[in-house]
This record gives C-alpha cells, structure tokens and sequence, in this order.
C-alpha cells in the first residue's frame, strides 16, 4: 500500500519487479495533482520499451483516505513518501495497525518532533513490526569502498580526531531542481519549496549524510545520539530562485500564496543551503549539503575526504559527472607502503567486484571502479526495496544498530537545524 505518494520517490520503488512483492498495488491519497503524476510513473513504468512492469494499481482517493486505509488494508506493507513534515504521524498510524513501513527520508524534519520519533520505535516494538528508511546512498559504490577501506586498519590507521575547521570526515552533497527522472524532466510540487512541508536542506538530503557519517566512521556500531554525538555549529543560506527558475521547476506561473513568506524582492529564497559540524564519537565530522538550479554536469554530485592515520581517502566528481575514489598517504614518504596496500585490499573485493585496479597516479592513487559496478540513483532504489523485503521476511535478522543510529542521524539532521536558525 502506498499512503499519500507526493515524492517521486514512491514511484522509483517499483521502477522494477521484484521477487516476493504483489503486482497489485493500493494506493490511498487525496486525489490531487501529487497523486495523478504518482500514476503517470507507475504507467510509464509498464509501457516502457524494455524490461516493463506490470504493476495493477487499485486506487482508492478521496477526502477519507486515511480513514480507509486505517479501516480496509488490502495489503501488508506500507511505501510513504511525500509531504515531509505529516510523514511522522503517517508512520505511526501505519505502526498501530501492525504493518511495516519502508518511508523515505526524512522522516522528521523539525527537533520538537523527535520525541514522536522515539514513540514510532516504540510503538513499533510493541506490535512486532520495522520501519525502514529508503537510504539509497548506502548502495553508492564509492561510498560503500569508503567505509571498506576506513575500516583496514592497515590501510587507513585509525581515524583522526581532527577539529570544527579542518575535520577528519567532510562531505558535501549538492542537489539541483531541475532534473531528468525516468528521463523525464521533474516537475516539483509547490510545498516542496515550504520548509515547514519539506524541511531545510540538512533536515532532508542531510539524512543521507548524517547517516554515513556513523556507518562510516562506526561501521555496525550502535551510535548513542544523547553520549556520542556533540553538535558544535550549523549554519544556513538560501537559494534565491527568479519567478522563470520556479516555474521551470514547477510549470507554475507564480509564486501561490502559501510561499509568499519567503519571496523577497520578486525572488523566491529557498532554505536549500546548510551545514553542521559535530562531535561523533571524539571524531570531529563536517557536513554541507547544497541547493542549485540545474547541473553543470547533469546530475547531482557528492564530495568526501576520510582522514586516517595512515591514509586520506576521497571522493571527487570528474568534470563527466562521475564520483571516483582517490587515495593519498597521510605521510608522503609512506605512498609506495600505501599503494601496496590498497592494491591487497582491491584484490581480496575482487570476489564481489571483479575488474577493480589501482592506478598509481604519483602523490594518490586512483581506484578504477568497473562500469559493471556503477548504478544510477534510481536504480539504488530497487537495491533498497530489496533490502526491505528480505527483513519483511525474516525481521530478527535487521542489525541491532539500526534502530538507535536512526534515532542519531535525525537528531543531528534536526538540531543542526535548529541550530543554524538560532545562528541566524
């Protein structure tokens, strides 16, 4: 069952068949433009040229959706993704009614909703059911060598501590409005724009940061958010949109009323710029997450530099738009010790990622990831819904860790927010 699909998210979830999951789909939702363009996907889906889906979609819209979908349930999961900031009480009604759910993030997006969180987590351990959240950037593959190659001890040491200025994690996300999704252009609804719908930037794209900060730095390590984590400083900046730029995101002819709070000037101001810095377990850890219009490259990027004790890992965006790996000794003279090293490490991952080398580039080294191994953001999304199914079946098999690092990554997400807004 998908409950109120605002976000094309909720569609790129059945971009693909897969094993174990019903063709019949039940969608409940009022019956609005969010709605009607959740269909034209699903449609586009099953009449594509290759490999198409045949997903059945029972529709159930009306201003008593939520009262149906509470009453009827035809099915025994429960896709969320849309308006952000209701996305909470969604997940709890769904929890109460004994069905697991697999939401995108964020699930919260303001820090005086993060005691509904901890009631969501208990209500769901209470009626034996998992939430799930749709962490797509786990399945990156560059961010996955990152957190297998931080974790060799002989490779990268131990982390460093580092400080608020120069810190020993660093990662920048940048996002753009306009963009292709199933080759198509996006057209973004008007709340997106409302940060009391959608949330600030770190509060929503941040998730996926705040989330591999610990599954980086604390690979299957349970995170304390109340002892482990110490915010230092958020800020925040907007991104100021002509009336031209929104409408080519929206199809929109103007700004509606409900944004007129933040038109300034004739110009729209975005809450798309953030960044916290914070304490994760003594490491210090700085993220950026960014807004822009359209993409130089064509996509949105991802930047990361790991500081290890005996080797610097990064990941930098090529002038194609492709991420790639890079590896540099912390002490030059170390550079041939570390080369042989990341090479012993590429060929013990040969067993999953055949094809990957080492490229010795002088000062770094250059991880040669195979097209093979490359997948595209929404293709990450059918590697989640995967993931979701093999817990629907087998529960007691999610790690310990999920459930506390969940509680930590909106924590920072949120009171980085609140804190920027103080700073402001």
């Amino acid at each position: 069952m998908t409950v109120a699909p605002g976000h094309f998210h909720a569609a790129l979830v059945q971009k693909r068949a897969l094993y174990g999951i019903d063709p019949r789909t039940h969608v409940y939702a009022p019956l609005d433009d969010d709605t009607l363009a959740h269909l034209a996907r699903i449609t586009a889906f099953n009449n594509r040229r290759d490999h198409p889906t045949s997903w059945e979609v029972d529709l159930r819209a009306g201003a008593d959706y939520l009262e149906r979908f509470a009453r009827e349930q035809p099915g025994n999961a429960v896709v969320l993704s849309g308006r952000n900031r209701p996305k909470i009480d969604l997940m709890r009604l769904a929890a109460s009614n004994c069905l697991p759910v697999i939401a995108d993030k964020p699930w919260i997006i303001e820090h005086s909703d993060f005691p509904k969180l901890d009631a969501l987590f208990k209500e769901a351990e209470l009626r034996e059911v998992f939430m799930w959240d749709m962490l797509t950037e786990r399945f990156e593959i560059t961010n996955w060598l990152v957190r297998e190659f931080a974790r060799d001890a002989d490779l990268f040491g131990s982390w460093q501590v580092g400080t608020p200025d120069e810190p020993a994690l660093w990662m920048r996300s940048v996002h753009f409005l306009k963009k292709l999704v199933n080759g198509r252009p996006l057209v973004r609804p008007w709340w997106w724009f409302d940060p009391t719908v959608s949330g600030e930037a770190m509060a929503d794209v941040g998730t996926h940061l705040a989330d591999l900060s610990m599954w980086i730095t604390a690979p299957d390590q349970a995170i304390d958010y109340a002892t482990q984590i110490q915010m230092l400083a958020a800020d925040r900046a907007p991104l100021v949109l002509t009336r031209e730029q929104f409408g080519a995101a929206t199809n929109l002819g103007a700004f509606p009323e409900e944004l007129r709070p933040y038109v300034r000037g004739g110009n729209l101001h975005y809450a798309g710029n953030n960044t916290a810095t914070y304490s994760l377990r003594g490491v210090h850890v700085k993220l950026e997450t960014a807004w822009g219009f359209e993409s130089p490259m064509g996509g949105d990027t991802h930047a990361c530099v790991a500081r290890g004790t005996k080797a610097t890992i990064t990941i930098r965006q090529q002038p194609s738009g492709r991420p790639e790996i890079f590896v540099t000794a912390t002490d030059p003279a170390h550079h041939a010790e570390m080369l042989d090293r990341l090479r012993g490490r590429c060929s013990v991952l040969q067993r999953d990622f055949a094809g990957m080398s080492v490229s010795d580039l002088g000062t770094e080294a250059h991880v040669i990831i195979p097209d093979a191994w490359r997948a595209s953001h929404e293709d990450h999304f059918a590697a989640v819904m995967d993931e979701f199914v093999r817990y629907f079946h087998a529960p007691r098999a999610i790690p310990p860790w999920e459930r506390p690092n969940a509680l930590a990554r909106y924590y920072i997400t949120t009171k980085a927010v609140e804190l920027a807004r103080q700073a402001s």
